[in-house]
This record gives structure tokens, sequence and C-alpha cells, in this order.
């Protein structure tokens, strides 16, 4: 990424910030602002401004700080301030999410600004990009300071998200845009801080809808996973916010994961809380958290046995013990199963779920097919439901995240000079990496696909004989046997593990793999890996469906922390990250270390 330096900005503050840009995912050119020591160091705070606002209001917030030992950073969000785009709208909330993770990759680029030595402060709705991040990207932060997260937004209309979402339905792709109801007087005591927000022409007053919808959904998720976050996290809360509600922050807070974490409620503050009246004291419970992160270290523990206890095993053990008789949820899942067990055999899918298991690679090849078919024409209507549901959306999002990513692993290898050698240790047919061979062809280019099923075998040669791929070969083999995997030859310098180790809840057949394919890889070879650090309908997959082997679907979900680190335990540098809209599936590149 690129990064343009400006000319300084006028200001008699010892805080002069320096102008800059980066560039997004998609493109975008996007501002910030840096407040720079005059000495060079290592540590950062990164703020991230309320909705609607800009980096520009954060001037008197790092000058009341007064943090001068740090290099501190503060972005204008797409849509906001000086980065351009409609004001108030970005694609969906993931794609805000994903920004965060794109802007702090930057600073590791540009400046040197490592994450294990990074302090997050941000305020709003943009505390709630920030614990998504957190959440999603699992990165190794020092802490994070929340102010006034807006986990729930205070609407005062009846059913308005429902309406959001059916104006949205029927304007389809259109932007469409809801002009806030808050005055600078709903924000802070503070008259002058009130004059200087209504004067700024730099806030944006409106926000899209889309946006508002995925942020109240991703924060339900947010509070329902807070368990899955380990980052050292301060949240400050107003006690008379006009603009957000208090008491999802405390179920948020209650739920939190984080060995270390601190709430303190300022009972007469409204919702700007770094701009209130007398915000020296909240200024003051950052300033010492934020110090207290970089003094003590507070940074999240490796996860390498969340198999043996902890917060992912309780939920297992929960899904594995029937629920009791009385309960209307475990009525409602037996009518759930012998629905798709009668009727919903009429959809091919069901059907093909049924006899192979809904995880198996036969199931899977299916949904990345997403055809429906089934007899009559009620059979193809429930089939159509059946490739629709959130889980089978996300596994197809995931599909193209793992193109992505594959291709750019087999690019970094073309661009060292060598010849790209692909293993996917448990491809099933391997439908994704047979298009991603075909799309980048080249006498460079070959591919070994393994599996332990003979059928999933089968059904990957017919499809390279149908598509004329010919630099592929299948083979079996054991995802897990250290040994036959170390003995790959030629030696990989890519490989691939999609789909499999979530389907296993233990840690040591994984530790195992990564070891056989640690010793396979050559140095400096990638890997790419997936993950389903959330999934909404766990409790209803391990209840209704079974998997390969006939028995209940149950799965241990991993966080994205518990399975990066057990990637970096077993030799690898993790490069990028991929998720989907609903946070469900994640595929991220990795590099292996020298021996």
């Amino acid at each position: 990424m690129s990064v343009t330096r400006f000319a300084t900005v006028g200001d008699d503050s010892e805080f002069v910030p320096s102008e800059h840009t980066a560039v997004l995912a998609d493109g975008t050119s996007l501002f910030y602002r840096a407040w720079l020591p005059q000495h060079p160091t290592a540590r950062s705070l990164v703020i991230f401004h309320r909705g609607h606002e800009h980096s520009g209001r954060v001037q008197d917030i790092v000058e009341a700080l007064a943090l001068r030992d740090l290099a501190i950073f503060a972005w204008d969000a797409r849509g906001h301030g000086r980065t351009p785009g409609p004001r108030g709208y970005a694609p969906s909330f993931a794609t805000v999410i994903n920004d965060v993770e794109v802007f702090i990759r930057h600073l590791g680029l540009a400046h040197q600004m490592r994450p294990e030595q990074m302090v997050i402060l941000a305020q709003s709705v943009g505390a709630v990009s920030v614990a998504a991040w957190a959440h999603d990207y699992a990165p190794r932060i020092r802490g994070m300071v929340l102010a006034a997260p807006a986990f729930e937004i205070k609407l005062y209309v009846p059913l308005a998200i429902p309406s959001l979402r059916l104006l949205l339905k029927v304007r389809g792709h259109r932007q469409t845009f809801i002009k806030s109801y808050v005055r600078p007087k709903m924000l802070t005591h503070d008259q002058e801080q009130a004059r200087r927000y209504e004067a700024d022409d730099l806030i944006a007053k409106s926000i899209a809808a889309n946006v508002l919808v995925d942020l109240h959904d991703t924060s339900k998720r947010l509070i329902a996973d807070a368990g899955a976050i380990q980052t050292p996290t301060l949240l400050l809360s107003a006690g008379a916010d006009w603009v957000v509600k208090l008491a999802p922050q405390r179920r948020f807070f209650e739920r939190l994961g984080a060995p270390f974490k601190r709430m303190k409620v300022f009972p007469r503050m409204y919702h700007d809380l770094l701009h209130e009246q007398d915000r020296s004291a909240v200024l003051d419970e950052a300033r010492a958290f934020i110090q207290e992160a970089f003094d003590r270290d507070l940074a999240p523990q490796e996860l390498l046995a969340p198999d043996r206890s902890g917060y992912t095993l309780n939920e297992y053990d929960r899904l594995t013990e029937p629920l009791p008789w009385h309960s209307a949820r475990r009525w409602a899942y037996r009518i759930q199963q012998a629905g798709m067990r009668t009727v919903g055999r009429l959809s091919e899918g069901v059907r093909l779920g049924w006899r192979t298991g809904f995880d198996s690679g036969q199931t899977l090849d299916y949904v990345y097919e997403n055809r429906p078919r089934g007899a009559l024409l009620l059979g193809r209507w429930i089939d159509r439901g059946y490739l629709n549901s959130i889980g089978w959306r996300g596994i197809r999002k995931r599909r193209i995240n793992l193109e992505k990513l594959l291709a750019e692993a087999i690019g970094l290898v073309r661009a060292s000079g060598q010849p790209v050698r692909l293993v996917d240790i448990a491809a099933g047919p391997g439908r994704y990496v047979l298009k991603t061979l075909e799309r980048l062809a080249g006498p460079d280019l070959s591919a070994v696909l393994r599996d332990n099923v003979e059928a999933n075998l089968q059904a990957g040669r017919q499809l390279a004989l149908d598509w004329g791929i010919s630099n592929v070969t299948f083979q079996a083999g054991d995802a897990f046997d250290e040994e036959s995997l170390a003995a790959l030859d030629p030696a990989p310098n890519i490989a691939v593990v999609s789909g499999l180790y979530e389907l296993f809840p233990d840690n040591d057949p994984i530790r195992r793999s990564l070891r056989g394919l640690f010793r396979a890889l050559s140095p400096g070879g990638y890997l790419v890996y997936t993950c389903q650090p959330w999934h909404p309908q766990v409790e209803m997959i391990g209840r209704v469906l079974v998997n390969r082997e006939g028995q209940p679907w149950i799965m241990r979900r991993r966080t994205q922390q518990e399975m990066d680190d057990l990637i970096r335990v077993a030799g690898f540098e993790k490069l990028a990250q991929e998720i989907d809209p609903w946070g469900i599936f994640t595929v991220s590149l990795a590099r292996r270390a020298a021996r």
C-alpha cells in the first residue's frame, strides 16, 4: 500500500498532525492523521471516531491524553471527513470491519507499527467496528478502549429495523440514507463542544440504511459471542445516553472473555464521552488503561488448550447434552428434523445430506454448485431454501475468499521465480482448486489433491476430465498423518486446508497435521487455511443434522485466536485474512518460517 505525505497542518499545539492516505481493499483512498513523537517509538495508539465524524475531531482528545511517547493515528472512515465516498455509506458494515484490518496492516508497512505494540481507542459506531475486528480477526493488540459502543441505537421508531430491512429489500442495491435525529446538545453538556459539532461542515448527518441494519446484526452477534474475545478491554459508558442503550453494553462486558477487563459508567454523561463537560475523568480512565496495557503487557495469552477447558468447550458440552423433555426448543428441533427426513427428502440436497452426511465432501460440492434440484416443483422449492440458508451462503462466500487467497499465494510463488507445487490435504472433489487451476493455468503450475474418501477422489477426477485439466494428481491420504504429509514429494510450496479442522473438536490431530505440513512445505512456502469462529445455527445443526458418520453434527467452534495460535505455534506467520459478511467463515494466508 502506498502512503502520501501532505503538508503539516498549522496549529499552536505541540501535537501537530501530519496527513496521509492509505489504499483500502477496493481501491478507496483512506485519509488519516498521524501525531508522531520527536523520537522514534514502536508503541502506538490508534483512534477510531464516532459515526458521522472524522479524525479532525480527535485533535483535542490527543492533546488532553498527552501521551507524548506514543505515535497516534486516526482515520476518516470511508464516506466520512476527507475520505471519499457517499457520506455515511459503506457497501456493508463488514466492509468497515475489513477497512480496520487493512488500515492496521498499512500502519505496519508505512510506519512500522505492529499490533503487538498497539492500543485502540474507539467511540460509538467506531467502537463496534473495533470490537468486531477483535472478534473476527483476533489481532494481538495490547488492549482496546471502547467508549459508548453503539451496540443498540435508540431509534425511537417502533419496528425501525424490520422496516429498514423491508425498505432495503424493495429498493434492492440502491443507496438509501437515514438522516440522524441526534442534535449536538444530545451528545454533550459542553456548549462549546456542541457549537463546534454543529459548525463542522465535514460531519455527515446521515447514515446508510444498510449500514444501520448491518450494525444492528453485527452487534447482536458480538454480544452473543463476546466470550470469544480475549483482548484486554476498558469499556466506558454514558449513564444518560440519548443515542445508544446501556444494557447491551453491560451484557457485552459480562460475557467478554478477556481475562483483564474493566467497565466504568459515568452516570450523568451523554453519548460523546470524550467531548463531555467533565471529560477529564473519562480521559483519565482511558490514559491509565493505555499506560497499564503497555507497562503490564496485558496482551492475550496463547489459546492452545481450549479443547480441554474454556468457552467453546462449554458450548460443545451443552450441545452434546439432550434438552429436557419439557423444553420447547427440544420439540421444535424434533419437528424440524422430522420434516427434513420426510418431505425434505424431495430436495436433492437434503436427500444427499442424509445419505452422505451434511458435512461430507459430496454435500459441500453440491452447495458450491448451487443449482436447486428435487422431485416435483415442491422439491426444487425446498432445495432452493436449503441452499440459501445462512450457513451455505457463508460456505459459498468462503469458496470465493479461498480462491482469492489461493490466487494470491500462487502469485507470490510465481513472483519468486519458482514453479508452483500445490497440495490440498483434504480436497473432497476439489472443485475450487480445479477452478483455480483452470483460471491460472500455466506450465509452472501443478497440484496434488488428497482425500481419504474414494468417492470424493473419483468425483474430482471426473471434474478434471470434464474441464480438460491435466496438471493435477488425485491421491488417497490421511490429512492427520504427520509422517505421510512430511513425506510429500516433491515438496509443495503451497498447502491448502479447507473446511477440515472445523470438523474435529480436539486439537491434537490438528497439531499433528500442522507439524506434517511444516515439514512438507519448502521454506517460505504458503499455507491457506480456514476457520469457523461463529455460526448462528450451531445448535440447530447439532440437534437436527447428521455428519458423515451418521452421528449428530455437533461442532466445537474454534475462535479465530485459537486457530491462529495453533498456526503460529506450528511455525507459520499469518499474512492476510478474508471473512464473509456474516462473520461465519474465515480464510487466512500464512507463510512458513525458516527451519
